[in-house]
């Protein structure tokens, strides 16, 4: 039988095609959803305000040695080499580096470049059980002239030489002399214990053999220029 119209090959599917208005936009249509999840996640670092616990870390550009992780105390502060405490909490990122450069400047022949963004966060309590439990770790802050400052969980009966080195060690500015073991007592009022070390690795401290408490603030202070 011979049909009455010629048979032309068919084509492929895609074959003399252009791409379609949609197949074309995809790539752009991708990069502006990541372009949105980065603003939205940089707005909302910007907008945080900053809280006790929390690590920032901090970054000069013109003295890499300023370089650094800092824990925010309980009091809210921080402590940089040079610039000294500076309140952080309840301000902005951008605030907290605002103030930073403001007492960086002295120390420079020009206005410093500082950096300050969010390392880690400090952990939140957990909801009050309806039991009291006794915790499996003690809460222990660490804050100054240390490796890696915070707030770090240890188990119950750490010493203190035994927290030095969870914390890292310390930085070429430590006073290692004059540290600190800050504790409330029974009243709530803050007792202040001197650490010293060099006399603890010397054998002429016994306080390197200390049993840690939860709550227990040691603070490692920057050294001074000719200490």
């Amino acid at each position: 039988m011979v049909l009455p119209f010629p048979i032309r090959p068919m084509s492929g599917p895609a074959s003399g095609r252009k791409p379609g208005l949609s197949t074309a936009l995809r790539p752009l249509l991708a990069a502006l959803v990541g372009l949105a999840l980065w603003s939205a996640a940089a707005t909302a670092q910007d907008a945080y305000r900053i809280r006790a616990g929390d690590v920032l870390r901090i970054e000069v550009i013109e003295d890499e040695a300023l370089g650094r992780s800092v824990l925010v105390s309980p009091d809210g502060r921080i402590s940089v080499p040079l610039a000294g405490p500076i309140r952080a909490s309840g301000l902005t990122l951008e605030e907290v580096q605002a103030a930073l450069v403001a007492q960086l400047a002295p120390n420079f022949a020009s206005g410093p470049t500082a950096f300050v963004s969010i390392e880690r966060l400090a952990e939140r309590p957990a909801p009050v059980p309806q039991r009291p439990v006794a915790p499996a770790t003690d809460a222990i802050y660490v804050m100054g002239e240390v490796g890696r400052p915070g707030l770090i969980e240890v188990a119950p009966g750490t010493t203190v030489l035994q927290l030095f080195a969870q914390a890292g060690g310390f930085t070429r500015f430590a006073a290692t002399r004059r540290i600190q073991l800050r504790r409330r007592d029974a009243a709530g009022a803050e007792q202040v214990y001197p650490l010293d070390y060099d006399a603890i690795l010397d054998g002429r401290s016994p306080n390197g053999s200390a049993v840690l408490v939860e709550g227990d603030v040691i603070v490692v202070p920057e050294r001074h220029l000719f200490e």
